[in-house]
C-alpha cells in the first residue's frame, strides 16, 4: 500500500479509530491490532512475501531469547553467526544474486570466454533492505548486550513489520522502537496534531515537489542524447530534487504516522541541502542509514582509533557499502566510491566535524562563505546523484561529457511554463525548509507563538497545492526499490 494511494487515505484513519476507541483497554490488544493492520499493509503489494518477514521476525526472536539464556561466549558467537546468515542470505539471494552472477560471467567474457549466467526470475520484496537492517541490529544489540530480548512474541513482530516504517524507514533501532511496544501508550493530542503536519508536509514534498521534477528527470534521462548540456544539468538539478522530495516526503509521513499511534521513530532527514561540506551533508542525509553504518560497520572495523590509514580505509568502506546496499548496479558503488573521495579532503585535514550546528543559526542570512560551502556541496551531491540515477556506468559518463560539451550555454529545451511551475514550487520548498531548519520538519509549530488563523490558512493553502499542483497517479517511492 502506498501513502499517497486512496487505499491508504482510508486504510490510516480507520486504522487510527479502531486503536484508540476500541482496542485502547488492553496494551496487548494494541499491539496485536497494529501488527494485523502492518501486515495488511504489507500483504496489499504481496501476500506472498509475509511469509518472509515472518520468518525474518521469527528467527530474530528466537535467536535473542536463547542468547538470554547462554553465557558461553561460543554459543553466543554461533547464535549471531546464524542471524547474520539467515538476514544476509535472503537479502543476497534475493537482490544480488543476479546482479553477481551476472558480473561473474561478465568478467569471463573479458577473458574471452563465454559462460551462461544462471539467472533466477525472482521480485526483490519491498523493504527487505530496511527490515533486515532492523532486525539485524536487534541481535547484534543483544548479543553485546546492550538490550534484553524480548520475551513478547507480539511486540516483536510487531517492531518489525510496523506499518509506517516498513518498506522506507527510518530504520529503527530496537534500543529506541521496541521499548515503545511494551509500555503504555496514552493519546496526546499536540503530539498527534503535529503528526498530521508532518504528514501533510510530506504528501507536499512527494506529490508537488518529487512527482513534478520525475516528469522532466524521466524523460531527459531516458533520451539524454537528445538534449542539450544546459538541459542535462537541469535534468540532473531536478532528480537532486525529486530524490529529496521522494525520500525526506515518505520519512516525514512515517514519522508523522507514528506520532498519532504514540510512537516516536527517529530523524531521518535534516535539510541537508543546507550543509557547508559533505560530512555534513552525510550527518543530515538519511541519518537513521549513516548511523547504522557508523555503529554496526565503522567502529566494528576500528573506526579511526588506528589513525589516518585506518580512518581512510573504513570511510572508504561503509560508502561503498552503503552505496551497494541501495541496489545491485555498479552506478551505485561508483555514487558510494564519489561520496567517499569527496570526503576524503575533510579527513587528512581533519575538519569533518567543523560544521556541526545549524547554518546561520538566529540570523536571517548565511555568511557569503557559508553560501559557498552550500553552493560548493550540492554541485558534489549533484554529481553524484547523475551516478545514482542512471541506468550503468557508461550512461552516466555520458551524460556528464554531454553536459560539459559546447550545447552546455544553449537554452534549455524544456517548456517554459513547466520550468517555471517547477523552479518556483522548488523555491517554496526552500524558503519554508530554510525558515524552519532550526525546527524538526517544515511544519512544526512549536515554542512559536503563531495566530491559529494563520495556521489554518497555512493548512488549507498547502492542501489547495496538493489537490491542484500534485501527481495523483499512486508513483512509488523511489526508495521502495531498494
Amino acid at each position: 500500500m502506498l501513502f499517497n494511494s486512496i487505499d491508504f487515505a482510508f486504510f490510516l484513519p480507520i486504522v487510527f479509530i479502531l486503536y484508540w476507541f476500541v482496542f485502547n483497554k488492553s496494551l496487548k490488544a494494541q499491539n496485536a491490532f497494529l501488527l494485523l493492520c502492518s501486515y495488511i499493509f504489507y500483504g496489499w503489494w504481496d501476500v506472498r512475501f509475509l511469509s518472509l518477514i515472518a520468518f525474518s521476525s521469527l528467527v530474530d526472536y528466537s535467536i535473542g531469547r536463547k542468547l538470554s539464556h547462554t553465557e558461553a561466549e561460543g554459543k553466543r558467537k554461533i547464535l549471531l553467526f546464524l542471524s547474520l546468515a539467515i538476514n544476509l542470505g535472503f537479502l543476497g539471494v534475493f537482490k544480488y544474486y543476479n546482479f553477481f552472477a551476472e558480473s561473474f560471467a561478465d568478467a569471463f567474457s573479458l577473458m574471452g570466454k563465454n559462460i551462461d549466467a544462471a539467472r533466477l526470475n525472482i521480485i526483490l520484496p519491498v523493504g527487505i533492505s530496511f527490515y533486515t537492517f532492523q532486525t539485524l541490529s536487534y541481535s547484534i544489540d543483544v548479543y553485546r548486550r546492550k538490550l534484553q530480548p524480548s520475551s513478547d512474541i507480539i511486540s516483536f513482530f510487531t517492531f518489525v513489520s510496523f506499518f509506517p516504517q516498513l518498506v522506507a524507514g527510518p530504520i529503527e533501532r530496537a534500543t529506541n522502537l521496541l521499548p515503545q511496544f511494551e509500555r503504555n501508550r496514552q493519546f496526546d493530542y499536540a503530539k498527534a496534531v503535529d503528526g498530521m503536519r508532518q504528514i501533510l508536509w510530506g504528501l507536499f514534498k512527494k506529490i508537488v515537489i518529487a512527482d513534478n521534477c520525475a516528469m522532466l528527470v524521466n524523460d531527459i534521462f531516458a533520451n539524454y542524447t537528445e538534449y542539450s548540456g544546459s538541459t542535462l544539468l537541469l535534468g540532473a538539478f531536478f532528480f537532486a530534487f525529486q530524490i529529496y522530495g521522494d525520500f525526506s516526503g515518505y520519512s516525514d509521513i512515517a514519522i508523522g504516522c507514528a506520532r498519532l499511534f504514540g510512537f516516536n521513530f527517529m530523524r531521518n532527514f535534516a535539510f541537508p541541502y543546507f550543509s557547508r561540506d559533505i560530512a555534513e551533508f552525510w550527518r543530515r542525509w538519511h541519518i537513521s542509514l549513516s548511523t547504522w553504518f557508523r555503529d554496526y560497520l565503522y567502529i566494528p572495523l576500528g573506526g579511526s582509533k588506528g589513525g589516518s590509514y585506518m580512518k581512510l580505509k573504513n570511510t572508504f568502506i561503509i560508502f561503498i557499502v552503503s552505496g551497494f546496499w541501495h541496489g545491485a548496479n555498479w552506478t551505485f558503488v561508483v555514487w558510494g566510491f564519489l561520496n567517499a573521495l569527496f570526503f576524503l579532503p575533510l579527513l587528512l585535514a581533519a575538519s569533518n566535524r567543523n560544521n556541526i550546528d545549524t547554518l546561520a543559526k538566529g540570523k536571517l542570512l548565511p555568511s557569503f562563505k557559508e553560501l559557498l560551502g552550500v553552493v560548493s556541496t550540492f554541485a558534489l551531491t549533484l554529481l553524484a546523484w547523475i551516478f545514482f540515477r542512471a541506468a550503468d556506468i557508461s550512461t552516466a559518463f555520458a551524460y556528464i561529457d554531454g553536459i560539459f560539451s559546447k550545447s552546455f550555454f544553449s537554452i534549455p529545451e524544456i517548456d517554459i511554463k513547466t520550468l517555471v511551475f517547477v523552479l518556483i514550487h522548488i523555491v517554496l520548498l526552500l524558503m519554508v525548509e530554510w525558515l524552519q531548519r532550526e525546527k524538526e520538519h517544515g511544519l512544526e509549530f512549536k515554542n512559536l507563538s503563531i495566530p491559529k488563523p494563520f495556521r489554518w490558512s497555512m493548512y488549507i493553502m498547502l492542501s489547495f497545492y496538493l489537490l491542484t499542483f500534485g501527481i495523483f497517479e499512486e508513483t512509488e517511492f523511489i526508495y521502495f526499490a531498494f
